[in-house]
């Protein structure tokens, strides 16, 4: 076999995606699981149903130094990719002492674990836009200040300055990528593109009418999940490591997202989206775009997947998972 790695959140979006890739390239992929995953493998390792009989899955606990340490030391990794986290912006209001404690102590016991058993291990660690949060200049890049608005935040910056600390002080191979948001048929349903892209799927199923959203007008730079890992991959391979902004440069409203994918599906989304005042976030962040021209120079990195695409590409799944038919072509090119 080739390179040994290890993925935490494996049985997540980026996960999946990661795990196809590094085996596409030779990799002997190893994945860090909840228990009850390994108990319930028909709902919770439902992203991996491509690649699940050519992985290997490992019972472990984030919020456990020694089962942290038990699982380096077992898989012995020459890459480590630390994707896992509480990831839900609004659960992070929800229960803000979990979302610290899980994100923070999870990437401190594994940098610990790595430094002591496997110090020539290349370690990535999942930064994320939230990190600027209410950012004084526009495009974000590697120098801007971190402003995070969220408990998630919060816990994403602490991750990145450990993980650069411990690039600094031991000399480890730890890479940050400040991701910024990256989309995907496999995307949890409790994300507000797959709450549309599912929603109008339903809508066509005849299962529903209304889809339910918050602020319409916030901001984001969307990508492709599938693009995204692969920037990831790139950063282990450089000979030094560093932290990138990994984004698209564009920046598109929710509203934007919700116009194109009822378009897609021939629908007026003014006839089938209402606003609930509950769903807007306590601090919002209303406009974030990435500047990726470090990671497009070393990285050789650029996203090729255009939105429009990202938006129909999900509808679609979507579309298919609920058995609808094929959308018409006239109707694939309305509005």
């Amino acid at each position: 076999m080739g390179r040994r790695a290890l993925i935490t959140g494996i049985t997540g979006q980026d996960g999946s995606y990661l795990a196809e890739l590094l085996l596409s390239k030779g990799y002997e992929v190893h994945g860090a699981v909840r228990r009850v995953a390994l108990e319930d493998p028909e709902h919770r390792l439902v992203r991996l149903h491509t690649v699940r009989d050519r992985v290997f899955l490992h019972a472990a606990s984030l919020e456990s130094f020694a089962s942290v340490y038990q699982l380096v030391a077992k898989v012995a990794p020459d890459e480590c990719y630390h994707l896992a986290a509480q990831s839900f912006v609004s659960y992070s209001f929800d229960d803000e002492f979990s979302t610290l404690n899980t994100n923070i102590n999870g990437t401190h016991f594994l940098l610990s674990a790595v430094k002591d058993l496997v110090p020539q291990c290349h370690f990535y660690f999942a930064g994320s836009s939230e990190m600027f949060g209410k950012a004084e200049e526009l495009p974000q890049n590697e120098r801007t200040r971190f402003h995070p608005r969220s408990s998630y935040g919060i816990s994403k910056v602490c991750g990145f300055e450990l993980t650069r600390n411990y690039r600094e002080a031991y000399g480890l191979h730890a890479s940050s990528g400040i991701m910024f948001n990256h989309e995907s048929p496999r995307r949890g349903f409790e994300f507000v593109t797959r709450k549309i892209t599912s929603g109008v799927a339903r809508i066509l199923a005849g299962q529903s009418k209304q889809i339910q959203l918050g602020n319409l007008e916030a901001k984001r730079d969307w990508g492709h999940a599938r693009e995204y890992v692969e920037a990831m991959w790139r950063m282990l391979q450089q000979p030094q490591p560093d932290d990138y902004v990994v984004a698209t440069g564009e920046t598109h409203s929710v509203r934007d997202f919700v116009d194109l994918a009822f378009s897609h599906a021939g629908l007026d989304y003014k006839n089938h989206v209402s606003i609930d005042p509950t769903l807007f976030r306590p601090a919002e962040v209303n406009l974030l775009l990435g500047d990726c021209t470090k990671a497009r120079i070393k990285l050789g990195w650029n996203s090729s997947i255009a939105f429009a695409s990202l938006v129909h590409e999900m509808v679609e799944a979507d579309r298919r998972a609920l058995g609808v038919a094929p959308l018409a072509p006239a109707k694939l090119h309305a509005g």
